[in-house]
Formats: C-alpha cells, sequence, structure tokens
C-alpha cells in the first residue's frame, strides 16, 4: 500500500468527513452517563451517523480475516482498562468509569476518525490526569506536522509528554494514513526519534491516537480477537485526531468546539 497525496477536492472531501466524526462525539456526550450500557451508546451513534449524517460507519463489518470476525458494531468503546477496539455490549457505565468512543464514519467515498476520553460522573484524580495527559500528548504530536518533518518527530513528542509524567506508551497500536482506505500507510507511531522516519509532505491524512497506559505498556489480546486491554489491568486512555498536512503546517480536520 502507497501513501495517498489528497487533491484539493480530496481534501475537501475529508474535511466533510472529519466534521461528520467530530459531530457524533459531539452529539454523544449527554448520552455517556451512569446507567447506560455501550450497546445502547452503540445504537445512539448508529442512528445518528446513518440518519442524521447520511453516512456509513466505517467500523461495522469491517476486518474479517481467516482468523478474526468482522467488527460488529458501529462504534468502540473502551471502558477503564480496554485500551483500544472494544465491543459495544450488556457493559452497563457506572460512576467512575473513563471511557474512550472511538468513530469513524465514511462521507462520499472518504473517512474521518476521531476518537475522545469521556468521564461517568467524577472520574478518580489518577484517572483524570491520564485522560488530560494523553489529550495534551496527542497535541504535541500535532503541533510537530508540517511539511518537510518527519514521523520520528511527532512519535517523539508524544513519547516525551506522556512519560515524563510518568505514563507508558503502547507500542503495538498506532496512528495511521488515511482516504478512501480506513488504514494506509503511513503507521504513525507514538514513539520515536526526532529527524527519522517519513517526511511529510503537503495533501498527506493520518491520524495522531496515542494510546497511553497508567501502568505498564504491555497490553494483550481477548479471545473476541480485537478487544485490547492493559497486561496488568491499569487504566488505560486514547484521544484522536485526523490531521492534513498543509502547505504551511497541519489543519485538523476532527476538530470540535473549543478544542485545541
Amino acid at each position: 500500500m502507497s501513501i495517498t497525496i489528497k487533491t484539493a477536492e480530496e481534501q475537501q472531501k475529508m474535511r466533510e468527513a472529519g466534521a461528520a466524526a467530530a459531530q457524533v462525539l459531539v452529539m454523544i456526550e449527554p448520552h455517556v452517563r451512569a446507567g447506560i450500557s455501550t450497546e445502547e451508546l452503540n445504537r445512539i451513534c448508529h442512528d445518528y451517523i446513518v440518519r442524521d449524517l447520511g453516512c456509513v460507519p466505517a467500523p461495522l463489518g469491517y476486518g474479517q480475516t481467516p482468523t478474526r470476525p468482522a467488527f460488529p458494531k458501529s462504534i468502540c468503546t473502551s471502558v477503564n482498562h480496554v485500551v483500544c477496539h472494544g465491543i459495544p455490549g450488556p457493559k452497563v457505565l457506572k460512576k467512575g468509569d473513563v471511557l474512550n468512543i472511538d468513530v469513524t464514519v465514511i462521507k462520499d467515498g472518504f473517512h474521518g476518525d476521531t476518537s475522545r476520553m469521556f468521564y461517568v460522573g467524577e472520574p478518580s484524580i489518577l484517572a483524570r490526569r491520564l485522560a488530560e495527559t494523553t489529550r495534551e500528548a496527542m497535541i504535541e504530536g500535532i503541533r510537530r506536522v508540517a511539511p518537510g518533518a518527519r514521523l520520528g518527530d511527532i512519535g517523539h513528542a508524544v513519547q516525551r509528554h506522556a512519560e515524563q509524567r510518568g505514563f507508558s506508551i503502547v507500542r503495538e497500536y498506532c496512528g495511521h494514513g488515511i482516504g478512501r482506505i480506513f488504514h494506509e500507510d503511513p503507521q504513525v507511531l507514538h514513539y520515536g526519534r526526532p529527524g527519522t522516519g517519513l517526511e511529510l509532505q503537503p495533501g498527506m491524512t493520518f491520524t495522531i491516537e496515542p494510546m497511553v497506559n497508567a501502568g505498564r505498556a504491555e497490553v494483550k489480546l481477548l479471545p473476541d480477537a480485537w478487544t485490547v486491554v492493559t497486561k496488568d489491568h491499569s487504566l488505560s486512555a486514547q484521544w484522536e485526531h485526523t490531521v492534513l498536512v498543509t502547505e504551511s503546517g497541519y489543519e485538523v480536520l476532527t476538530l470540535r468546539n473549543g478544542e485545541l
């Protein structure tokens, strides 16, 4: 798979897809409360994506292989020690939980991909610090995006911010190129050395989506072949945006009101 450089027309379609994905996270926020199940959050998001936005939920039916079933839901819901790709189901949220909701929509053939953390009631001090640090680390990575910069610059900025605050970076999962295809080149690691890796060019679009653990970095995959959890059962957090490399820097395509 090669890296795609988006034309001006394609960049506009990416903006529209990114804006739609961002709208889903804004819409769902008041529904994230104690007593609701992750299955119900999935239903609300699915209906909004399809009926209100006229989009397709990209995760639904995605990723089937000979050893893994297709993803069965329209969003990912990763609660507490779930790192990523949590499958919505009967789990009922309770006060103190922290939750990542990951949304990817397809609009006019292009993907918009974004996620954020939510608090159910008042989180623990550690959970809040972890979630805020992860968001800050993502922003540090985004700010390194510019023509001529290297992917290692992004990864180093993310890693340094998280590790300086005593947290660990998940290594097995990373950001990715995105466009007409959900996951395309390049891989965007959340660790690395400055000045190394692929040189960024205007028209590239990719996600920056650090997964940060309160404990050790090691993770494990559950038998459902999708859900990833921390090996030591420590809390995990993730934030994600889709970013465009512009002629002078970057544009966040999944920006929500009042963010960054």
